[in-house]
């Protein structure tokens, strides 16, 4: 599937996301303001959601859905894999229900089966979109198949082009954009519950790598050279 592919749209002729949040948060008699500080996020931004200017990401809206318990498999069109494999020509991309096709599109790789942690999407990421800066529990990874990404971990911004990618504590402040005129493709992998299938993890120790596609290359040209 290319990045120019588009989800099937059956979400279209569902309230918009953001209606329902805010239908949701007035059902709980919460404030914009109460639910910003319990998911860690400015009033500016709750608010974008519910009146439509922004789509969240699915690591930022997790953290929504949380304040407003509610599941966060509510949102999203995607089936769960149980299959151990995924073929390029059969997934389905999908968008967060009741979100214009126009914004962020998500192909599910991770297959769903009692103990797994790890959920991956490949992640079509229109020209322009810059996430929200977030903080949440686990690890994750980014690996560009295709266009450049701007990133930024924890105040130190990084450009990433195609066959590079960073491992980081998913706890840094982190943020991501699209910098370019085209749309850009990413392999992303992380520990935090995105689907709503099981309960997510603990924080683990680490820290944050970023790695280049020439380097990998060089050094496995020359396996005896480096630190140690």
């Amino acid at each position: 599937m290319d990045s120019q592919s588009r989800p099937n749209d059956p979400a279209s002729e569902l309230p918009s996301l953001g209606d329902r949040l805010r239908e949701r948060r007035k059902a709980l008699k919460l404030t914009l303001k109460e639910v910003a500080d319990r998911a860690d996020f400015s009033v500016g931004f709750i608010s974008q959601i519910e009146r439509g200017i922004t789509v969240p990401s699915l690591t930022s809206l997790v953290a929504v859905c949380r304040v407003l318990k509610v599941e966060v498999g509510t949102f999203l069109n995607s089936p769960r894999v149980a299959s151990p494999f995924t073929r390029h020509d059969q997934r389905r991309a999908y968008a967060l229900a009741g979100s214009p096709d126009s914004n962020i599109s998500y192909e599910r790789l991770s297959a769903s089966f009692p103990g797994s942690v790890l959920r991956s999407t490949v992640v079509h990421t229109p020209p322009g979109h810059r996430s929200e800066a977030m903080t949440h529990e686990g690890e994750e990874m980014f690996f560009i198949l295709q266009g450049s990404l701007t990133i930024e971990i924890d105040g130190e911004q990084t450009v990433l082009e195609t066959g590079d990618s960073a491992h980081f504590l998913s706890g840094l402040t982190h943020l991501t954009w699209n910098h370019t005129t085209e749309p850009t493709v990413i392999l992303h992998t992380c520990t935090m519950d995105v689907f709503g299938d099981a309960q997510a993890t603990e924080t683990p120790e680490g820290a944050f790598a970023v790695t280049r596609a020439e380097d990998r290359r060089s050094a496995a040209a020359n396996p005896g050279k480096g630190s140690g």
